[in-house]
């Protein structure tokens, strides 16, 4: 059976630690060659994507293989073809794939029945690519996980939550701040228990902050949440990352940003800022997974 990784707990804790040390690796050019070479990569995309779309497709173009992307409007995707169809299709004619989604089910769709590695390049649910990305750029910066302190402050969303497993698996310290009614599912924070230590939880981003080495945001209302915009904007006040709130702490962010709505432009702009090392990682992180998984196959 393929390994897939639809959240980053798909991985063990070891094996995650694998996947950075690899992709770390392969950022300092200590591993050569083209370890991907003749290798495909689907890639199906039902939402916009920047730093997801360029990151999988030059990442293949290093590693020595091939990205093929597929849009809404190039594939029958749950429209006109069942999903399970398409993954059992597109199975026969690569060597994984990668899906960036709105419906997390969908993603366990194509896993289930597709035979070649799924990886998950974001779902409403979960986003383990970024948080490859972020654990990599934490480690580099700060020389490892241990003492680190991290506050995420705005919405429990998809990179909240992949986070805060990740955060359990490498025993980083993590505070999430989030406006009551809008926290981290609780699913989600009782497997961050089995996997170490769910993190700390308050409605308050001053509280969380406090103790902070990191401070890292994202967007309040995410792709698809259009219609929950002044709803949302409304229940966030007070959430903005601001130079004050930041005060000397690191900035992280996943891109893209709403400057003026969860953080100011101003400190997006500051040294302070790390978010084009965190955006610069998507792409060793993923190589590291995709190398990782191939060696699996």
């Amino acid at each position: 059976m393929p390994r897939n990784v639809l959240d980053v707990d798909d991985l063990t804790s070891e094996e995650l630690t694998t996947v950075l040390d690899r992709a770390a690796a392969i950022k300092a050019g200590e591993e050569a060659g083209t370890p991907l070479e003749d290798e495909t990569l689907a890639m199906i995309f039902e939402k916009p994507s920047t730093r997801t779309r360029v990151s999988f497709e030059t990442g293949m173009t290093q590693l020595g293989g091939h990205a093929i992307f597929l849009g809404p409007d190039d594939i029958h995707l749950g429209d006109g073809e069942p999903i399970k169809d398409t993954a059992r299709a597109v199975s026969r004619y690569t060597d994984a794939i990668m899906a960036r989604l709105f419906d997390h089910a969908d993603a366990e769709d194509l896993a289930e029945y597709a035979t070649v590695p799924v990886i998950n390049g974001l779902t409403d649910d979960a986003h383990p690519c970024q948080t490859l990305a972020d654990l990599l750029t934490i480690r580099e910066h700060f020389g490892g996980f241990d003492e680190v302190r991290v506050a995420w402050v705005g919405d429990g969303n998809n990179v909240a939550q992949s986070l805060v497993l990740g955060a359990a698996m490498v025993g980083l310290d993590l505070t999430v701040a989030t406006p009551e009614g809008y926290g981290i599912d609780d699913d989600v924070v009782e497997r961050a228990g089995e996997l170490g230590t769910a993190p700390d939880t308050t409605t308050d981003p001053e509280t969380a902050v406090a103790d902070a080495d990191v401070v890292y945001t994202d967007v309040f209302v995410s792709m698809g949440q259009e219609d929950e915009r002044e709803e949302k904007l409304d229940a966030f006040e007070g959430f903005q990352v601001t130079a004050d709130l930041l005060g000397d702490r690191t900035l992280m962010h996943c891109l893209p940003a709403h400057r003026g709505e969860e953080v100011t432009d101003e400190v997006v702009e500051s040294d302070n800022a790390i978010v084009w090392d965190q955006a610069e990682n998507r792409l060793h992180a993923q190589n590291g997974l995709l190398v990782w998984l191939a060696e699996r196959a």
